[in-house]
């Protein structure tokens, strides 16, 4: 592959250096890069993997094994340094080095004071700097967020939309676009610039390439200050995952939105369906991901996700409406910022529990009336993020998830794994361990069985087990 004539079809400044070890040419080519300021530049460097090592330089060896002795012996008489030496730092290198701590301190000195004349000259825009870097939220932030009501059916990423563009007059330093599908996501801030070479815009276009994105979010969020956010469809979060790795290896608070999450999304089928992308999401350490089951729970993930500095955030949205929970029935949604919250509590007490997340919450709602009307009392649990919930103190799990029920039933759109461990051995998972299909939403639900007469004899065979 020719990677400057890549980057140069991209528009890049590229420049070409053919000997890797030529320091000069190498800090010419980075003092013109400098100087480049209408276009990102590219530097190609030509090296030799392992050089000088005279026998193993230019093969695998020298990329994935030790030298060894005597190669590191012959290398270090190339080199001009004592063979002999162990953990030779030449005094060159050693000196440098120091020299790096006077330099860094004079200019960390130059930065501050410059803060300071900064701060003197405009004291509300310096305010509003430090805010940003120390991740502050601004004042009464939540009285914007908005309500919906429960006579609209709305799909969550519509939902997501609307908290988006509600926010961001109060935050400008929530930015943030899609790989090339903002008009599906729901991630464009209305009315607000884009980013472009000759314009410093708050819309971001990706084009399709999720690994860039990310890893463009993970720079943003290092250098603090902003709250960046990325979007794509749930399936394509495998493209992604190297730099949300790297997001949760490094604690950045980054958004990741993953919308169509399920075989909801229809007919573009099982090439688009995601079935094990929340599982490997899941099974991330440090990342958080959160499905909403509603436009009400959607509000309540954002503001979960704004309050949540320490790493990664994914929030899985739906393609297709769901219904609006009343809330004058049901548990309040603030129960979604604990991760996992009673929904519906039957007359006299549960004996058996139907946990579900996103778009399957319904599901469950709607078995347990099924349930109810035969004596049977089901409880219903939306857990919206296993990482939140996890977090909980244990009282709280277990008065969600009292540990003497065992009679519990799972319902997500997605593979079971992971399950077990909220069902327990003697409970039942509702998942989909196979690829989806092209065929309607509704139609795919009832096919795959995510029904819920089929979750309520699911429950009805989880009691007759608890009973034998």
């Amino acid at each position: 592959e020719d990677v400057g004539a890549r980057f140069e079809a991209y528009g890049w400044h590229v420049q070409h250096v053919d000997d890797g070890n030529d320091l000069a040419a190498i800090e010419a080519a980075c003092e013109a890069a400098q100087q480049e300021t209408s276009r990102p530049s590219l530097i190609v460097l030509r090296t030799v993997i392992g050089n000088p090592a005279p026998n193993k330089e230019g093969t695998a060896e020298a990329h994935g094994s030790p030298l060894g002795a005597d190669e590191v012996r012959l290398t270090k008489q190339i080199l001009g340094w004592d063979p002999d030496s162990k953990f030779l730092v030449p005094e060159e290198a050693l000196t440098d080095c120091r020299h790096a701590i006077e330099r860094g301190a004079a200019l960390e000195a130059a930065w501050h004071d410059l803060r300071t004349r900064y701060t003197e000259a405009y004291p509300e825009a310096a305010a509003e700097f430090d805010a940003w870097l120390e991740g502050k939220l601004p004042d009464g932030w939540t009285n914007a967020l908005p309500s919906f009501p429960i006579d609209k059916p709305i799909a969550t990423r519509q939902a997501s939309e609307k908290v988006l563009n509600a926010l961001a007059p109060l935050m400008p330093n929530l930015i943030g676009g899609s790989a090339d599908l903002a008009g599906s996501t729901g991630t464009q801030i209305k009315g607000a610039k884009n980013f472009e070479p000759e314009e410093v815009g708050r819309n971001f276009h990706w084009g399709v390439r999720e690994h860039g994105m990310t890893a463009a979010l993970n720079g943003m969020a290092a250098h603090g200050g902003v709250r960046p956010y990325g979007s794509t469809f749930l399936v394509f979060s495998d493209y992604a995952k190297p730099s949300l790795r790297l997001a949760a290896i490094q604690s950045l608070p980054i958004v990741f939105i993953g919308t169509h999450d399920s075989i909801g999304l229809g007919e573009d089928g099982p090439t688009h369906q995601p079935i094990e992308q929340m599982a490997m999401l899941r099974a991330m350490p440090n990342l958080m991901l959160m499905r909403p089951a509603d436009a009400a729970e959607t509000v309540e993930a954002w503001h979960a996700i704004l309050e949540h500095k320490t790493g990664p955030v994914v929030l899985v949205l739906t393609r297709q409406k769901l219904p609006v929970f009343d809330r004058s029935r049901y548990a309040a949604a603030e129960g979604a910022r604990r991760g996992a919250y009673i929904l519906s509590e039957p007359e006299g007490g549960p004996q058996a529990i139907l946990i579900a997340t996103g778009s399957e919450v319904q599901v469950a709602l709607a078995a347990a009336d099924l349930l109810m009307k035969e004596g049977i009392r089901a409880r219903v649990v939306s857990m919206p993020c296993w990482e939140l919930f996890e977090q909980q103190p244990e009282a709280y799990r277990d008065q969600v998830l009292p540990p003497e029920i065992t009679a519990r039933v799972s319902i997500e759109a997605a593979a079971t794994f992971g399950w077990r461990r909220w069902v327990g051995d003697a409970g039942a998972i509702l998942g989909i361990d196979h690829f989806g299909a092209s065929a309607p939403a509704a139609r795919l639900f009832k096919e795959f069985q995510f029904t819920p007469e089929h979750a309520a004899e699911l429950v009805r065979q989880v009691l007759e087990g608890a009973k034998s």
